[in-house]
C-alpha cells in the first residue's frame, strides 16, 4: 500500500502547515506517567551518556516454573533533578542501547522473528505475516487494487449497495467478519468513483471527523473506512450520518464504510446500511483457479470437495495452494468445517477433567516440551478443580490418582495432541502441538462454548499466575496467540479478564508485554486489527499511567505498522502530556526501527516530529519543548534490533527521500544549546557508522550535510562545525575525512 496518501487524505483538514492530525479532544491530559519498562532511565534525560551500541540477537529466556511467585513490581524511580547538567559523551566510550528501546526491540524482534520462522500461521487461520508488515491505511496502490478486483465475484446484495452509493455518495456494508466486506468496498468505489484512486481511512475515524473537515475528501477519489469502531452516540447517529453524507457529496467523492454493527444503536435513515452477504463461494473458487491456469478437472474436483463454513479468505488461500499443485482433498482438510469437525467430534465425547485441562493447556502453551507442558497442566488442574465434581467414592478417587500418574500416556492417547520434533542446530527437541494449526482456534471456540464461568475463572487465574512469573518471550507469545484467537468467540472475556488488567500491571511487567503481544497477534488477522487499535486507543486515553505505558509499547510494534498515523499521533500526545514521557519516546524510536525493518514509510514518524520541532523553535523553554526534544534525539538514535545499526544512518542510504527530514530533525535538536553536547556525540556516531551501511559514505555524508545545513538557523553552521570537530578529534583518519566532507556540505549552505 502506498504510504504517501494517508496524510494527504486524513490530515489535510488541519492547518495547512501541519502535516499530522491533531490529538483527539476526548483524551484529557492525565497525571504523570509511571515508568513500567525495566530499567527505564530518569525522566530528566531518557538517553544514556554514551552512544548506543549495536544490540545482539536476543535469546528466548528460559521458562521458569509457573508455580514460582512473581517478584514485586516497582512503580517508578526517583526523578532526577530538573537542572541536571548534560555533557557530551565520549565518542570512544563503550556504548549501550537505551533500556527502554531494548525493551521494545526485544519484544518486537521476537514477534517478527517467530513470524518468519513459523511460516506466518500462528494458528490464526489464513492470517499472513504480510498483514503485520504493511500498513492498513493510506492509498491503495494499483497492484493491490487489481489483486482484489481481478478475481472478484459480486454477491446478490452488490447492486443494492451500488445504487445507494451512487445516490448518496456514502453506503455502509454491515456483516460479520469473513463475508467479503473489504473486497466489496473496493469493488464498489471502483464501479462508481471517477478515478482509480482509492484511500483507506483509519477505523478510528469518528463520524464527526468525517463530517467536520478533518478528512479532506477530494473530487473523484474513492474512500474506504474498513471495520469502523462505532464509538459515536446512538442518539445523534442519523444526524451525524447525514452530515457525513452531505460533506462527501459536497466534495463529489465516494465513501464506503464497513462494520459489524448496524446503525450505531439507533435508527439511521440518511445513509443506507446494506446487510452484506457472501458471494457464491464455488464461483469465487472457480474464478481464482481458472485465472491461475488450473486444469478443468482440477477446478471441478476442488469445487466438489469444498467443505461448508468457509470464509472468503479461506477459499482464496485454498485456491492459491491448489494452483501451486497441492491436492484439493488434502488442502480442504485445513479449512471450513473440515478443519473444525475433528475438534468438534473430540469435544462431543465424554471427557475427564484431565482431558479438558490437556486441551486448554495446549491452546495457550503451544510448542512446549513434555516437562514444561505437564507442569503447566498440573497447575491448571488445581485452578479449575472447583468447576468439576469432586471424586467421592474410593473408586473415583483411585481413578483420579491413576490419571495423575499416567499424565504422559494420557497425552499420547489424546487425538488433539501431537508430538513434533523440532530441529535446533544439531539438537532435536520435542514439542507438543495440535495436529493442524487450525485446530487451535476451533478448540478454543469449543472450550468457550462448553465450559462455564467457574472453569474460565480458573483459566484466568492460571494464566495470570503463569505470566506474572516472568516466563520467557516464547511462552508469553504462545499465551498471546491463544488469547488473540479467543477474542473471536469471546472478546469481552479477553478484554475484561486479561488485556485490561495485565496492561494495567496486574501481572507485572511480563503481563504488560503479553497484553501488547496479544494486540500484535490480532494484527495478523484483517478482521481483528481494528479491534486491537480500539483497545490500544482506550489504554492511551486512560488516567492510569501503566495503561498508557502499555499503549505506548503496543504502538511500537505491529499495531504501529498497521496504523502508523494513529500510532504517531497518540505517541506524540503522550510525549507532550508531561510527566514520564520516556515510554512513549522509546516507543516512537522502536516504531521507527520496525517501520524500517518492514520496508514501510519511516517518514510517518519523522515528518510530524519535525513539524513539532519547527513549531516550538521560538519557545524558549517549557515541559512540552523538553519532552519533544528528548523524543527527537531518542528517535535519531534508534537502532535496528536485528543488525544493531543506527536506523537513520541506514535510511539515508536506502531511502534518499528521508535525508531532508532527518536533517531537519538533527537541526532542531542541535539548535537547543542545553542538549547540543549530547546531540553532537550522537551525530558523530551516525557519521562513524556510514561506512558500515553504505559503499558510498562520502556521497551520503555530503547529502546529509546539505540537508542539515539548509535546516539550521542562519550563522549556526560555523559554531556547529567547530564543536563537531572537537567531538570527532579522537576518531581515526578515515572517519575524520568523512566528518570534514559532512561539514563542508553543511557550510556550503551558508552562502
Amino acid at each position: 500500500m502506498n504510504e504517501e496518501h494517508e496524510e494527504h487524505s486524513e490530515q489535510r483538514a488541519a492547518p495547512r502547515n501541519e502535516p499530522e492530525a491533531l490529538p483527539s479532544k476526548d483524551a484529557p491530559d492525565p497525571p504523570a506517567e509511571a515508568r513500567t519498562h525495566p530499567a527505564a532511565e530518569p525522566e530528566t534525560e531518557p538517553e544514556p551518556e554514551t552512544e548506543p551500541k549495536p544490540e545482539t540477537e536476543p535469546k528466548p529466556a528460559a521458562e521458569p516454573n509457573p508455580n514460582s511467585k512473581p517478584e514485586p513490581q516497582g512503580t517508578s524511580e526517583p526523578e532526577a533533578p530538573q537542572d541536571a547538567p548534560e555533557t557530551a559523551a565520549d565518542p570512544q566510550a563503550p556504548a549501550t542501547t537505551p533500556p527502554g528501546q531494548v525493551h521494545h526491540n526485544n519484544v518486537n524482534q521476537y514477534f517478527y522473528g517467530e513470524l518468519n520462522a513459523s511460516g506466518a500461521q500462528f494458528g490464526l487461520g489464513t492470517a499472513g505475516s504480510d498483514n503485520a508488515r504493511r500498513r492498513a491505511v493510506g492509498r491503495l496502490d494499483a497492484g493491490e487494487a487489481d489483486a482484489i478486483l481481478a478475481p472478484y465475484v459480486k454477491p446478490a446484495c452488490f447492486e443494492r449497495a451500488a445504487l445507494a452509493l451512487e445516490q448518496d455518495g456514502v453506503v455502509v456494508l454491515v456483516g460479520p467478519a469473513g463475508t467479503g466486506k473489504r473486497s466489496g468496498a473496493v469493488a464498489l468505489v471502483d464501479a462508481l468513483a471517477d478515478g482509480s484512486e482509492y484511500v483507506v481511512l483509519s477505523p478510528g475515524r469518528s463520524l464527526d471527523d468525517l463530517a467536520s473537515g478533518k478528512v479532506a475528501f477530494e473530487k473523484g477519489v474513492g474512500y474506504l473506512l474498513l471495520d469502523r469502531m462505532g464509538e459515536d452516540s446512538s442518539q445523534t447517529a442519523d444526524f451525524d450520518w447525514r452530515r457525513v453524507r452531505d460533506t462527501v457529496r459536497e466534495h463529489d467523492a465516494h465513501l464506503v464504510v464497513t462494520t459489524v454493527r448496524s446503525g450505531d444503536g439507533g435508527a439511521v435513515e440518511s445513509v443506507e446500511h446494506v446487510p452484506w452477504q457472501l458471494p457464491d463461494l464455488a464461483a469465487v473458487l472457480r474464478v481464482r483457479l481458472v485465472r491461475a491456469g488450473c486444469a478443468r478437472d482440477t477446478v471441478e474436483r476442488a469445487v466438489s470437495l469444498m467443505p461448508g463454513g468457509c470464509r472468503i479468505a479461506e477459499v482464496a488461500a485454498a485456491a492459491e495452494r491448489i494452483s501451486r499443485g497441492a491436492a484439493p482433498d488434502e488442502v480442504w482438510q485445513d479449512y471450513g468445517s473440515s478443519a473444525a469437525q475433528p475438534v468438534r467430534d473430540w469435544f462431543a465425547g465424554d471427557r475427564t477433567p484431565q482431558e479438558w485441562a490437556e486441551v486448554t493447556t495446549l491452546a495457550f502453551v503451544n510448542g512446549a516440551g513434555y516437562r514444561d507442558f505437564e507442569t503447566c497442566q498440573e497447575r491448571l488442574e488445581e485452578w479449575v478443580a472447583p468447576a468439576f465434581p469432586q471424586p467421592v467414592t474410593p473408586e473415583e478417587q483411585a481413578a483420579a490418582a491413576r490419571r495423575a500418574v499416567d499424565r504422559r500416556q494420557s497425552l499420547s492417547r489424546n487425538e488433539l495432541v501431537a508430538v513434533e520434533e523440532r530441529k535446533n542446530g544439531a539438537l532435536t527437541r520435542t514439542a507438543l502441538v495440535f495436529p493442524h494449526p487450525q485446530y487451535r482456534q476451533w478448540a478454543l471456540q469449543e472450550l468457550w462454548a462448553g465450559r462455564s464461568t467457574p472453569y474460565w475463572n480458573g483459566v484466568r487465574d492460571w494464566l495470570t499466575e503463569l505470566v506474572a512469573a516472568q516466563p520467557g518471550l516464547g511462552l508469553q507469545l504462545s499465551v498471546a496467540q491463544g488469547l488473540a484467537l479467543l477474542t473471536r468467540p469471546a472478546f469481552d472475556e479477553v478484554a475484561d479478564n486479561y488485556l485490561h488488567p495485565w496492561a494495567g500491571g496486574a501481572a507485572g511487567p511480563a503481563g504488560q508485554s503479553t497484553a501488547t503481544l496479544v494486540l500484535q497477534c490480532m494484527c495478523l488477522d484483517e478482521s481483528l486489527a481494528a479491534t486491537a487499535l480500539g483497545v490500544a486507543r482506550g489504554w492511551a486515553r486512560s488516567y492510569d499511567p501503566a495503561l498508557r505505558s502499555s499503549a505506548a509499547a503496543a504502538f511500537s510494534g505491529a499495531l504501529g505498522v498497521r496504523f502508523p498515523t494513529d500510532a504517531v499521533t497518540i505517541l506524540l500526545r503522550l510525549i507532550r502530556s508531561g510527566g514520564r514521557s520516556v515510554d512513549a519516546a522509546f516507543a516512537l524510536a522502536g516504531l521507527v526501527a520496525v517501520l524500517a525493518e518492514c520496508g514501510q514509510d519511516t517518514g510517518a514518524v519523522f515528518r510530524p516530529l519535525a513539524y513539532r520541532l519547527r513549531a516550538q523553535r521560538e519557545t524558549l523553554t517549557g515541559r512540552h519543548k523538553d519532552n519533544v526534544l528528548r523524543a527527537a534525539l531518542t528517535v535519531l538514535r534508534a537502532r535496528d534490533a536485528r543488525t544493531g545499526r543506527l536506523v537513520c544512518a541506514s535510511l539515508m542510504e536506502r531511502d534518499e527521500r528521508q535525508t531532508a527530514t532527518i536533517g531537519e530533525l538533527w537541526a532542531g535538536v542541535l539548535d537547543n544549546l542545553p542538549r547540543r553536547g549530547r546531540a553532537l556525540a550522537a551525530l558523530n556516531a551516525t557519521l562513524r557508522e556510514l561506512p558500515a551501511v553504505t559503499e558510498r559514505p562520502e556521497r551520503v555524508a555530503g547529502r546529509f550535510g546539505r540537508s542539515l545545513g539548509a535546516a539550521l538557523p542562519p550563522d549556526d553552521g560555523p559554531p556547529l562545525a567547530a564543536a563537531l570537530r572537537q567531538v570527532a578529534a579522537r576518531a581515526d583518519e578515515a572517519v575524520t575525512g568523512l566528518v570534514e566532507t559532512f561539514l563542508t556540505a553543511v557550510l556550503s549552505t551558508e552562502d
